[in-house]
This record gives C-alpha cells, sequence and structure tokens, in this order.
C-alpha cells in the first residue's frame, strides 16, 4: 500500500522511512494541538526525571566522544583519506569554512554571544562555591562555561557523526543515511527493519532540532523587530516569521547546494565578520583584547574539571538547564550537520578533518564569545550596566543582542543588520536540513523531486510553530522538555558509531606487524669481561660461556628497515639474481652432467 501511495505522490524515496516519519511527525503535531495539556504535563515529567538521574550521562558521554576524536586523529588512522586516495579536497579551505559556519553553529553564536555571558556573569553557575554576580571573578567563570559549552565540546558533538558518515559515504561508498555508520555490525540489514528504524529515529530527531534552532531564532528576531520598529512578541508574529524563513528556505532549497547554500553561508560569514569588527573598533579594543587570551587560558586551566564537572554537592539544578540542554539540542540535529560536513569533506584525510572541523570553528567561537563577553561586562561594570536586568532578571534572552547594540553608535541600522544575519542564519539551516533529511530518506544524491525537498522544510516549520506557539508552556520551556528526551537515543548510538568506525578502520587498513627491534650484546664491567676472558674454571659454571661479553654497547646486528606499508614499491624486473636455469626452470649443465 506505501508504494502504491508513493507511486501515486510521484516520490522518489524510501516509502517505508518518509511514510513513517511523516506520520510521527503529524502524530505530534496533532497530539499538542488537540491534547495540550496533557502532552505537556508527560513531557514535562519525562524530561525532569531524565534530568535527575541522567544528566551525568549527558555530560559524560560529550567528554568521551572528545577524547576519542583526539586519539583517532593522533593515531596511524588519521592519515587516511576521506575518499580515493588520490582525490583533493572538493572545496576550498575558505569555502569549506564559510559552510561548516553556517550550517552548524552561525545561529548559535547570534543567539547566545551576549546572552550567555551576561546569564553566567549575572547569575553565577557556581554560586554555591562563593562566586558572587557582578564580580571580576563572576566574569572570569562566565567565559568559562561560556567556552566549554560553545567550543570543542560542541563540535564535538559535530564531528563524530560527521568523520563516521564522511568514511563510510566516501571511504565504502555506501549510502547517505545514519544506518550506513553500522554497516559493519549490521552488515546487509542496514537496508532491512533495523536500518530503516534507526533512519527514521534520526530524521525525527533531525526535525525537532532543527526546530528547536529555528524556535529560538523565532524569538530573537520577534525581539529584534520589536525593539526596532515596535511590533509586538506575541504567537501571531512568531507565526509570520516562521513562514517567511521557511519560504526563503525553499527558494534557496530549489537552488541547489552550489547556488543556494553555498552562497548564503559565504554572505552571513562576511556580514558577521563585519559585525565583529564593528564591535572591536567602536568597544573597548583594549580591554576586549586583553580579556579574549586571559580567558582563552582559564579556560584551558579549568577545562578537565568543567568537562567533567556534575554540580553533585550543591545539586542546584543549573546545569539540566543549561549543559544538559545544550548537548540534548546539539546531539538531535547532528545527523543533519554530520551528514552535510561529510558531503562538503571529501577528500580530506581525517586528521585534516578533526582539526579542522573541531579547531577552526571553536577557534572563531573563542573570538567571538570573547569580544562580545568582553564588551558586555565593560557596559555592566563602566558604562551604567542594564544588560544583566534585562536577560537575567526580566528573563529576555532573545534581546540581549539588540539591548547590547543600543550602547553603540548606529543602534538602529546595525540591529537591522544584525537581524538579517540571523535570518540568513537560519535559512541556511533550514534548506541544508532540508537536503540533508531528504537525502537520509532517499539514500542517495542524485536528483530527487524537488517537492520532497519542500516537504521537510515545511515540516520543521510546521514542528517549530507548534513547539513555540501551541504547547501549553512557555515558548522556550517547551522546547528545552522536548530536546532533551528525544537527545537520549543519539547518546547512545553515538557509542554504538565509535565502535562501528573503529572496526571499519581496523578492517580498511589491516593490522601492523609488531615492531622488530635489533638485538644488543650484554654489556659487563671491563673487571669482569677479563676475569671471564681468562678461562676460570671454578667459576666458568657460574655463567654461560658461549654468551658474548662486552664492555661498551654493541649491537649484534643493523638496525631493521622500514617502509611505509601504505605505499607500493615497485619491483624492478631488470634486475634479476640467480642463475638462468633457475630462472627459467630449464636445467643446468651441471645437473646433465651428474645425470649422465
Amino acid at each position: 500500500m506505501l508504494d502504491r501511495l508513493h507511486d501515486a505522490l510521484r516520490l522518489r524515496t524510501n516509502p517505508a522511512i518518509f511514510f513513517s516519519s511523516a506520520a510521527v511527525i503529524v502524530l505530534f503535531v496533532l497530539g499538542t494541538i488537540f491534547f495540550t495539556d496533557v502532552l505537556d504535563a508527560g513531557v514535562s515529567v519525562a524530561s525532569d526525571w531524565l534530568l535527575t538521574n541522567l544528566g551525568w550521562f549527558y555530560i559524560l558521554g560529550v567528554t568521551v566522544f572528545l577524547g576519542f576524536l583526539i586519539y583517532i586523529a593522533a593515531s596511524r588512522y588519521g592519515r587516511a583519506k576521506l575518499g580515493p586516495d588520490d582525490e583533493p579536497p572538493e572545496h576550498s579551505n575558505g569555502a569549506w569554512f564559510a559552510m561548516l559556519f553556517a550550517a552548524g553553529i552561525g545561529s548559535i553564536l547570534m543567539f547566545w554571544g551576549v546572552a550567555e555571558p551576561v546569564s553566567h556573569f549575572g547569575d553565577p553557575p557556581r554560586g554555591s562555591l562563593g562566586i558572587e554576580a557582578g564580580t571580576p571573578a563572576a566574569a572570569v567563570d562566565a567565559m568559562n562555561f561560556t567556552y566549554y559549552h560553545f567550543t570543542l565540546h560542541t563540535w564535538t558533538i559535530f564531528t563524530l557523526p560527521a568523520l563516521c558518515f564522511a568514511y563510510f559515504i566516501h571511504k565504502r561508498n555506501l549510502p547517505p543515511r545514519v544506518s550506513s555508520i553500522f554497516q559493519p555490525i549490521l552488515g546487509e540489514r542496514i537496508h532491512g527493519p533495523i536500518g530503516k528504524f534507526i533512519d527514521v529515529v534520526a530524521i525525527i530527531g533531525t526535525v525537532f532540532g532543527i526546530a528547536v534552532s529555528i524556535g529560538l531564532g523565532t524569538l530573537q528576531i520577534n525581539g529584534g523587530l520589536a525593539q526596532v520598529i515596535g511590533i509586538p512578541e506575541n504567537a501571531l508574529w512568531q507565526l509570520i516569521i516562521i513562514g517567511v524563513v521557511c519560504g526563503l528556505a525553499t527558494i534557496s532549497v530549489s537552488l541547489g547546494l552550489d547556488k543556494g547554500i553555498k552562497v548564503l553561508s559565504n554572505i552571513n560569514i562576511v556580514m558577521a565578520v563585519l559585525l565583529l569588527i564593528f564591535i572591536v573598533v567602536f568597544g573597548p579594543t583594549l580591554f576586549m583584547a586583553k580579556g579574549v587570551f586571559e580567558s582563552l587560558g582559564t579556560y584551558i586551566q579549568q577545562l578537565p574539571e568543567l568537562a567533567l564537572w556534575n554540580d553533585t554537592f550543591a545539586n542546584t539544578g543549573w546545569q539540566n538547564t543549561w549543559t544538559v540542554f545544550y548537548w540534548a539540542w546539539t546531539i538531535t540535529w547532528s545527523p543533519f550537520v554530520g551528514i552535510f560536513i561529510a558531503r562538503i569533506s571529501r577528500g580530506r584525510t581525517i586528521r585534516q578533518f578533526v582539526i579542522g572541523v573541531l579547531a577552526v570553528p571553536s577557534a572563531f567561537s573563542i573570538l567571538w564569545f570573547g569580544i562580545f563577553g568582553y564588551a558586555s561586562f565593560d557596559i555592566e561594570l563602566n558604562k551604567g550596566g542594564g544588560l544583566v536586568d534585562r536577560v537575567v532578571k526580566e528573563g529576555d534572552i532573545p534581546g540581549a543582542l539588540f539591548a547590547f547594540l543600543d550602547h553603540y553608535p548606529l543602534a538602529g541600522p546595525m540591529s537591522v543588520i544584525a537581524i538579517v544575519l540571523v535570518i540568513i542564519f537560519f535559512v541556511t539551516s533550514v534548506d541544508s536540513a532540508a537536503l540533508v533529511v531528504d537525502t537520509m530518506n532517499n539514500g542517495h544524491e542524485d536528483f530527487n523531486p524537488l517537492p520532497q525537498r519542500i516537504f521537510w522544510a515545511l515540516a520543521v516549520a510546521v514542528v517549530t510553530a507548534t513547539l513555540l506557539v501551541f504547547s501549553g508552556t512557555g515558548g522556550l520551556e517547551a522546547l528545552q522538555s522536548t530536546i532533551i528526551l528525544v537527545g537520549l537515543p543519539f547518546f547512545i548510538i553515538a557509542y554504538f558509531q565509535i565502535y562501528a568506525l573503529m572496526r571499519a578502520l581496523r578492517e580498511d587498513a589491516g593490522v601492523l606487524p609488531r615492531v622488530r627491534m635489533r638485538r644488543w650484546k650484554k654489556v659487563l664491567p671491563p673487571e669482569e669481561v677479563e676475569r671471564r676472558s681468562a678461562d676460570d674454571d671454578d667459576f666458568s659454571h657460574e655463567y654461560d660461556e658461549d654468551e658474548e661479553v662486552v664492555t661498551r654497547p654493541q649491537a649484534e646486528e643493523p638496525a631493521p628497515e622500514f617502509r611505509d606499508p601504505y605505499i607500493e614499491v615497485p619491483r624492478h624486473r631488470s634486475k634479476r639474481h640467480g642463475t638462468l636455469a633457475s630462472r627459467t626452470g630449464s636445467r643446468s649443465y651441471a645437473e646433465d652432467d651428474s645425470a649422465g
């Protein structure tokens, strides 16, 4: 029946995966609209239980994933190329970074660039340890947690599935689906019910993860427009914003990767850098420059503690609503970002891939949050403040960026530019998600009907509107509660991804032989060597007379000569060895004489 419906709709996808994913999304939307209170209560109870009992699992998981990526990049597997061994990278480094930036974290930078440092400055995460709000100690701790949330650990969540996708898609030429990562474990069953179930879970999680991002962006755009032109912050305008963003995304989807996503990515990376330069020029330049370097040092120093900190003794619940939410949210849309990064990273080695995807965006995030963070601290400490009151006391996190820009020249035009930048970031997120989710459904990257990709863009829009407008709790709380639940299966799947990738690398690279070392003669003091050489029969039975001893280190053989096991050494046929008879298989004259 699904096949007939699939053909009647003129689709070109996998019917079981497509209709199962679509059905779950439709049921969620209808259930949220018509059974708002019941569903809201159930989601709240479940998310509260998970935060209380499994928050530590989320914290530990991301740190374990980071350790694995560092190991795999430093190991011999780091030289493996994601694609044919002689193929150069598909995109230049500049274009590659721009697409990484836009698809992965651009929207996060805009939403949290001011809000995150100010929130922790006005309400310190570790206030139970004696850190007082509004003090230099609070500023230092605020930057530590900001870097912890948005640099290495965030990009670890994107890099792990991206590396797995890149290897299995470009090296083993498997379909661009999450189930392909499990091919070393499942074999051909990746095309069966288990593989389809994995893909359905990944698609649903991706749609919800992107919906949370669009929801946060909608709140920020609404807040910016309210400040610039005075429109109200309400459900109607949020629905309008969602419609406009997703409408623009469908246009970009129809243009494809090179004309749509790539062009928009290059535009918004340029605009983001110009905004950053504006803040540096008109802000406290020296204070920000000193602060960025200093906060980087304290972050590196505090990283081992932050990576495993669980608020065990105080148990304030702060970490559940911040760190755990971030990790659960990020990992739900990691399949989308992972496949997108894998697609644009063909031709790079594993080491280049891990370093590039981890280090380069993290470095830019440190610069971005450092500049916006210290500029915000300067406003609070030296220019009358107001940011903490708006962000912490009033809870206006989406409006933090625009309240910040009010302290700079050309506040109105710069706020408009910021709104445009946020819109472009979210357009690239939606059209990238629609393209990737459609690819996960189809199992290939060849031509597919445009309505399929438009459907997934609309699905993201509908889920966003449902979570933000029609859920029983406040918009932000509904987004957090839902995404924490959706993120759990992705953390479990990630451990299987690590096992599958290691198994595939061992199978494809083979096992290296043990390192062979040359042997050395036994060294004894000169007087003992002289005694043994005198052939004293009274003591000769105490040692091995055949063992050669020396007074200084001497090798028994030359050091072995090693060659790269992955480089084939050509055979030189012109250099012949042995007799003509041994080479041709004929009998020699000596053999004929002996036979005669």
